[in-house]
Protein backbone atom coordinates (compact mmCIF):
# COMPACT_ATOMS: atom_id res chain seq x y z
CA UNK A 1 0.00 0.00 0.00
CA UNK A 2 2.70 2.57 -1.25
CA UNK A 3 0.79 4.51 -3.44
CA UNK A 4 -2.31 6.97 -2.90
CA UNK A 5 -4.73 8.75 -5.14
CA UNK A 6 -5.20 11.73 -2.34
CA UNK A 7 -3.31 13.21 0.04
CA UNK A 8 -5.85 12.42 2.81
CA UNK A 9 -4.79 8.69 2.35
CA UNK A 10 -1.23 8.77 2.72
CA UNK A 11 -2.06 11.24 5.70
CA UNK A 12 -3.61 8.04 7.37
CA UNK A 13 -1.61 5.59 6.54
CA UNK A 14 1.61 7.40 7.77
CA UNK A 15 2.87 8.28 11.00
CA UNK A 16 -0.34 10.47 11.68
CA UNK A 17 -2.64 7.79 11.30
CA UNK A 18 0.01 5.57 13.62
CA UNK A 19 0.05 8.21 16.36
CA UNK A 20 -4.00 8.51 16.15
CA UNK A 21 -4.05 4.81 16.61
CA UNK A 22 -1.83 4.83 19.76
CA UNK A 23 -3.70 7.71 21.25
CA UNK A 24 -7.25 6.09 21.00
CA UNK A 25 -7.56 2.82 22.83
CA UNK A 26 -8.94 2.24 26.66
CA UNK A 27 -11.73 0.18 27.81
CA UNK A 28 -13.81 4.02 28.70
CA UNK A 29 -13.93 4.29 24.70
CA UNK A 30 -15.26 0.89 24.68
CA UNK A 31 -18.04 1.98 26.90
CA UNK A 32 -18.99 4.47 25.33
CA UNK A 33 -19.52 2.83 21.86
CA UNK A 34 -21.85 0.56 23.59
CA UNK A 35 -23.94 3.20 24.88
CA UNK A 36 -23.98 4.11 21.36
CA UNK A 37 -24.63 1.33 19.78
CA UNK A 38 -27.42 -0.14 21.92
CA UNK A 39 -29.13 2.97 20.94
CA UNK A 40 -28.43 2.54 17.38
CA UNK A 41 -29.14 -1.00 17.38
CA UNK A 42 -32.18 -0.39 18.59
CA UNK A 43 -33.99 -0.03 15.28
CA UNK A 44 -33.12 -2.68 13.70
CA UNK A 45 -33.53 -6.13 13.49
CA UNK A 46 -31.92 -9.74 12.30
CA UNK A 47 -28.36 -7.88 12.23
CA UNK A 48 -26.04 -11.25 11.62
CA UNK A 49 -23.41 -9.79 9.71
CA UNK A 50 -21.29 -6.22 9.57
CA UNK A 51 -18.51 -4.07 8.31
CA UNK A 52 -16.91 -1.13 9.32
CA UNK A 53 -14.70 1.40 6.93
CA UNK A 54 -12.21 2.85 8.54
CA UNK A 55 -12.15 0.68 11.74
CA UNK A 56 -8.56 1.75 13.12
CA UNK A 57 -7.86 -0.59 16.11
CA UNK A 58 -11.39 -1.75 16.19
CA UNK A 59 -12.93 -0.10 19.13
CA UNK A 60 -16.60 -0.02 17.54
CA UNK A 61 -16.60 -3.55 16.77
CA UNK A 62 -15.45 -4.95 20.28
CA UNK A 63 -18.34 -2.80 20.84
CA UNK A 64 -21.02 -4.51 18.58
CA UNK A 65 -19.06 -8.42 19.13
CA UNK A 66 -20.87 -7.93 22.83
CA UNK A 67 -24.14 -6.53 21.40
CA UNK A 68 -24.23 -8.85 18.34
CA UNK A 69 -22.27 -12.16 19.90
CA UNK A 70 -23.16 -14.51 16.69
CA UNK A 71 -22.50 -11.78 14.41
CA UNK A 72 -20.14 -11.99 11.34
CA UNK A 73 -18.04 -8.70 11.57
CA UNK A 74 -15.11 -7.44 9.32
CA UNK A 75 -12.85 -4.15 9.39
CA UNK A 76 -11.45 -2.37 6.02
CA UNK A 77 -8.87 0.03 7.82
CA UNK A 78 -5.83 2.05 5.34
CA UNK A 79 -2.98 2.26 8.33
CA UNK A 80 -1.01 -0.35 9.10
CA UNK A 81 -0.36 0.07 12.69
CA UNK A 82 -4.42 -0.07 13.33
CA UNK A 83 -4.46 -3.54 10.98
CA UNK A 84 -1.96 -5.15 13.18
CA UNK A 85 -4.28 -4.50 16.10
CA UNK A 86 -7.27 -5.71 14.47
CA UNK A 87 -5.71 -8.68 13.70
CA UNK A 88 -5.24 -9.66 17.38
CA UNK A 89 -9.20 -10.68 16.86
CA UNK A 90 -9.60 -14.02 15.85
CA UNK A 91 -13.30 -13.33 15.26
CA UNK A 92 -12.62 -10.25 12.68
CA UNK A 93 -12.16 -10.39 9.20
CA UNK A 94 -10.05 -7.79 8.31
CA UNK A 95 -8.97 -5.96 5.26
CA UNK A 96 -5.87 -3.82 5.05
CA UNK A 97 -6.68 -1.61 2.25
CA UNK A 98 -8.00 2.36 1.91
CA UNK A 99 -11.90 2.67 1.22
CA UNK A 100 -11.26 3.93 -2.21
CA UNK A 101 -9.46 0.46 -3.34
CA UNK A 102 -11.77 -2.05 -1.26
CA UNK A 103 -13.83 -4.12 -3.39
CA UNK A 104 -16.79 -6.29 -1.27
CA UNK A 105 -17.51 -9.53 -2.08
CA UNK A 106 -20.65 -9.78 -0.70
CA UNK A 107 -23.14 -7.34 1.30
CA UNK A 108 -23.01 -6.82 4.73
CA UNK A 109 -26.12 -6.70 6.35
CA UNK A 110 -24.68 -3.59 8.57
CA UNK A 111 -22.56 -1.31 6.86
CA UNK A 112 -20.66 1.46 9.08
CA UNK A 113 -18.38 4.25 9.22
CA UNK A 114 -17.56 6.22 12.00
CA UNK A 115 -15.14 9.01 12.13
CA UNK A 116 -14.05 8.38 8.69
CA UNK A 117 -15.62 10.57 5.71
CA UNK A 118 -14.96 13.77 7.56
CA UNK A 119 -11.16 12.96 6.83
CA UNK A 120 -11.63 12.19 2.94
CA UNK A 121 -10.87 14.07 0.26
CA UNK A 122 -14.19 15.84 -0.88
CA UNK A 123 -14.07 14.78 -4.23
CA UNK A 124 -13.93 10.92 -3.43
CA UNK A 125 -17.19 11.42 -1.43
CA UNK A 126 -19.24 10.22 -4.69
CA UNK A 127 -17.41 6.80 -5.00
CA UNK A 128 -17.52 5.80 -1.31
CA UNK A 129 -21.35 6.68 -1.18
CA UNK A 130 -21.68 4.33 -3.76
CA UNK A 131 -19.37 1.99 -2.01
CA UNK A 132 -21.65 1.83 1.47
CA UNK A 133 -24.63 1.54 -0.59
CA UNK A 134 -23.59 -1.32 -2.21
CA UNK A 135 -21.81 -2.80 0.31
CA UNK A 136 -25.31 -3.00 2.34
CA UNK A 137 -27.87 -5.68 2.74
CA UNK A 138 -30.22 -3.64 4.82
CA UNK A 139 -28.58 -0.76 7.20
CA UNK A 140 -26.34 1.65 6.55
CA UNK A 141 -24.85 3.34 9.80
CA UNK A 142 -22.70 6.75 9.54
CA UNK A 143 -21.57 8.49 12.35
CA UNK A 144 -19.63 11.67 11.53
CA UNK A 145 -19.36 14.68 12.39
CA UNK A 146 -22.55 17.38 10.98
CA UNK A 147 -22.66 20.40 8.77
CA UNK A 148 -25.49 21.55 6.84
CA UNK A 149 -22.95 22.78 4.36
CA UNK A 150 -19.81 21.45 3.48
CA UNK A 151 -16.80 23.37 5.68
CA UNK A 152 -13.63 22.64 5.64
CA UNK A 153 -11.37 23.52 9.24
CA UNK A 154 -8.19 22.86 10.79
CA UNK A 155 -7.16 19.44 12.21
CA UNK A 156 -4.16 19.04 14.79
CA UNK A 157 -1.87 21.73 12.49
CA UNK A 158 -3.10 20.47 9.70
CA UNK A 159 -5.00 21.54 6.43
CA UNK A 160 -7.68 19.96 4.31
CA UNK A 161 -7.50 16.99 6.41
CA UNK A 162 -11.23 17.48 8.35
CA UNK A 163 -14.30 18.30 6.19
CA UNK A 164 -17.91 18.43 8.06
CA UNK A 165 -21.37 18.16 5.97
CA UNK A 166 -24.30 17.13 5.73
CA UNK A 167 -22.90 13.02 4.78
CA UNK A 168 -26.19 11.06 5.47
CA UNK A 169 -28.46 13.38 3.87
CA UNK A 170 -26.13 13.47 0.30
CA UNK A 171 -26.89 9.75 0.65
CA UNK A 172 -29.87 9.62 1.17
CA UNK A 173 -30.66 12.45 -1.98
CA UNK A 174 -28.53 9.16 -4.18
CA UNK A 175 -30.12 6.65 -3.20
CA UNK A 176 -34.12 6.97 -2.81
CA UNK A 177 -34.14 2.99 -1.81
CA UNK A 178 -32.69 4.70 1.71
CA UNK A 179 -34.88 5.93 4.22
CA UNK A 180 -33.83 7.80 7.50
CA UNK A 181 -34.78 5.39 9.68
CA UNK A 182 -33.09 6.73 13.29
CA UNK A 183 -30.40 8.98 14.18
CA UNK A 184 -28.86 11.11 17.08
CA UNK A 185 -26.47 13.16 18.80
CA UNK A 186 -23.38 12.29 21.25
CA UNK A 187 -22.41 14.98 23.58
CA UNK A 188 -18.30 15.26 24.47
CA UNK A 189 -19.73 16.56 27.93
CA UNK A 190 -22.21 13.43 28.61
CA UNK A 191 -21.19 12.79 32.20
CA UNK A 192 -21.33 8.75 31.03
CA UNK A 193 -20.56 7.80 27.54
CA UNK A 194 -19.28 10.69 26.19
CA UNK A 195 -18.77 10.73 22.21
CA UNK A 196 -17.00 13.61 20.15
CA UNK A 197 -19.92 15.80 19.10
CA UNK A 198 -20.89 12.85 17.33
CA UNK A 199 -24.04 13.16 15.24
CA UNK A 200 -24.81 9.66 13.82
CA UNK A 201 -27.82 8.41 11.44
CA UNK A 202 -29.07 4.88 10.54
CA UNK A 203 -30.64 4.64 7.17
CA UNK A 204 -32.13 1.67 5.98
CA UNK A 205 -32.36 -0.10 2.07
CA UNK A 206 -36.01 -0.75 0.79
CA UNK A 207 -36.58 -4.49 -0.09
Amino acid sequence: MSSFSTPQEQFWAGQFGDDYTDRNTGARWVASNLALFSRILAATSGVRSVIEFGANRGLNLLALRQLLPDARLAAVEINGKAVEALRQFPWLEVSHSSILDFKPKATSDLVLVKGVLIHLNPDVLPGVYELLHAASARYVCIVEYYNPSPVTIPYRGHTDKLFKRDFAGEVLARYPDLKLLDYGFVYHGDANFPQDDLTWFLLEKSS
